[in-house]
């Protein structure tokens, strides 16, 4: 591998869906030297050849095997080449291969438990518990490894993210890029019957989806299911990228355009079909409860969910009073601007928030994408008042029918990081500011990007813990309004409280749905009356909360934390206190488990106090 590439590879960022958050074992503190090979653990197959590392070795090669579990991910980092695996393969989601993957999780863990924590350093302290702590909630987690539902109506389900693979993900710049597009269509049907699979053993463990959400769902697979090839966006993104290929003539192109059409016709098109089918099986099993706790396991399930994404050990009756005492706060806040602007007092906040939709003005079509590029383009140039830390990626605005998300920068370069935004229809203004700072700047982008170009030990770059990226991202949006960015926009300082109470409410409902039986009902009209966010979102919202349990409650309970940490250092170190040295301190140290990051500030604190 050459140097080039070494260097590639040491700076690897992994999505949201490899996020881990657990404590490992107190007593098992990894540290630098390795006992003998007497003394080691028998690993499986799957590890072997990482004994005997030293402990900057070990975190390195130890990753990297974990990586190369998930071809997909290569491809979407810009690594296959670093990795030497081409862009061929679809990513193994059979069980038999998770569980491998799990084997491995395992050994990994077991081996980093047995270096000498005495001879560590104290960067290599911190990386090696960040490491332990992703690896131990992993560990923990394969006890409820089929507790999830992969098809859902939101983004993180199999199919939503193998069309935004396929669609946006996947390189099609060269014959090669192009070739193997079309050999990952072909294998669409061995992933979605390995997907099958685990619907069917989800069944088998009491594991389906609520039968409204199921009929969700088929609707969304349906629209493949029945199309012709060529109307798929698996055809209709593929041809816009190989009609932009001047190296290809004209037979080579249609060749390849034919090539995609048939695998599509005969690997894409049966798979969802299968799906369909299975689903209207699943359908006449399904109840309409929504919450985990109709699962055999499901109490001890949503402990574990909360503990991952929160990376606290807050119960879930802790959470819903937290959520419960932050809308109360933000509700009275945006009572006074509602006063302000003459507002009545006595209408709800849905009528309210009508009224500011309609005095603050909407955008259109490829005017949301202008109106985002203009909030960016003002804060980026407003970041050195609160940052010094800047990363070398930038971020564009992409416009399309789904939105309200990002994807990080490619580590090779090949790729900006990218805010989605959703073109369909109008966009209050009011509420795009809130938004773009949290996908954006100083949210995602921000952090993520600038995780990825640190000179830190891939896993310190790569894992990555919701409450830390997410709080990070709400605290961006806090950020913003303290820096001066609504002083003559009240409609804009309303679209932020109603962010900021729309997560707060996710505490409540997340843990009602999960925790209380709260059902889909019950939680659709808390959260419209509490957030005053329009219908149809609140649905999709609710929808999410019961299919992703657990995720919703990090963003408040890691901003509140980041808010706390900021607020003990500004009295503790009082005029020695400074913004800019905080928040690269936040930054500079990657994706932290929340009590960790507690450490880190609270030893810079001491070290500033001396």
């Amino acid at each position: 591998m050459s140097a080039r590439h070494t260097a590639i590879v040491t700076t690897i960022l992994v999505l949201i869906l490899v996020v881990g958050c657990a404590r490992a074992d107190p007593t098992a503190t990894p540290g630098v030297t390795p006992t003998s090979p007497a003394t080691q653990p028998a690993i499986p197959d799957v590890a072997a050849g990482l004994q005997g590392l030293d402990i900057d070795q070990f975190l390195e090669e130890s990753y990297h095997r974990l990586l190369l579990r998930d071809p997909e991910l290569i491809t979407q980092l810009g690594l296959s080449e670093a990795f030497g695996i081409g862009n061929d393969q679809l990513t193994d989601i059979s069980d038999d291969y998770v569980r491998e993957t799990q084997q491995l999780e395992v050994a990994i863990l077991d081996l980093l438990n047995q270096y000498d924590q005495d001879t560590l350093t104290s960067e290599q302290q911190l990386s090696a518990d960040i490491y332990a702590w992703y690896l131990a909630d992993r560990i923990r987690g394969h006890e409820f490894m089929y507790n999830d539902y992969p098809l859902n109506p939101v983004t993180n389900s199999a199919h939503n993210q193998l069309v935004h693979f396929f669609t946006q993900i996947h390189p099609v710049t060269s014959r090669q890029d192009a070739e193997d597009y079309v050999t990952r269509l072909s294998q669409v049907s061995t992933k979605w019957e390995q997907l099958q699979e685990g619907l069917r053993l989800r069944e088998e463990a009491g594991v389906v989806l609520p039968r409204f959400i199921i009929q969700w769902v088929q609707s969304e697979l349906q629209a493949i299911a029945e199309s012709e090839p060529r109307s798929t966006p698996f055809y209709t993104a593929f041809a816009e990228k190989v009609n932009g290929l001047q190296e290809l003539s004209d037979t080579d192109r249609q060749a390849l355009l034919q090539a995609a059409e048939t695998e599509i016709n005969e690997s894409v098109i049966p798979a969802y079909r299968m799906l369909v089918e299975y689903l209207e099986h699943q359908e006449t099993v399904a109840t309409d409860d929504d919450g985990v706790w109709k699962f055999p396991n499901g109490e001890e399930y949503y402990a574990h969910a909360l503990h991952h994404h929160t990376t606290t050990d807050l119960t879930a009756a802790q959470i819903h009073q937290i959520g419960l005492d932050e809308v109360t706060r933000i509700q009275a806040k945006m009572r006074v601007l509602f006063d302000e602007l003459g507002y009545p007092q006595d209408e709800g906040l849905p009528a309210l928030f009508d009224r500011v939709s309609r005095d603050g003005g909407s955008l259109y079509g490829d005017e949301i994408v202008a109106g985002y590029e203009a909030i960016i383009e003002e804060m980026d140039q407003s970041l050195d008042t609160a940052f010094d830390l800047r990363p070398r990626a930038d971020v564009i605005v992409i416009g399309g029918p789904r939105g309200g998300y990002y994807v990080h920068p490619a580590v090779d370069g090949s790729r900006p990081g990218a805010f989605y935004a959703s073109t369909v229809g109008a966009r209050p203004k009011f509420s795009m500011p809130s938004l773009a700072y949290h996908e954006a700047i100083p949210g995602h982008h921000l952090q993520i990007a600038i995780a990825q170009e640190l000179d830190l030990p891939s896993a310190r770059k790569g894992v990555r813990f919701t409450a830390y990226a997410e709080g990070w991202a709400l605290y961006a949006e806090r950020l913003a309004w303290e820096m001066g960015f609504y002083e003559d926009d009240p409609y804009g300082n309303l679209g932020r409280l109603q962010y900021e109470a729309w997560r707060a409410v996710r505490l409540v409902v997340d843990t009602g749905i999960h925790a209380q039986g709260w059902t889909y009902d019950q939680a659709v009209d808390y959260m419209r009356e509490n957030t005053g966010l329009p219908q149809s979102t609140v649905g999709y919202e609710i929808a999410r909360y019961i299919t992703w349990p657990g995720q919703s409650t990090a963003y408040k309970i890691g901003m509140l934390k980041i808010l706390e940490l900021r607020q003990r250092a500004m009295d503790q170190l009082d005029d020695r206190f400074d913004l800019k040295e905080f928040h690269n301190l936040v930054l500079s140290n990657g994706s932290m488990p929340l009590d960790v990051l507690e450490q880190v500030v609270q030893e810079y604190i001491d070290e500033n106090k001396e």
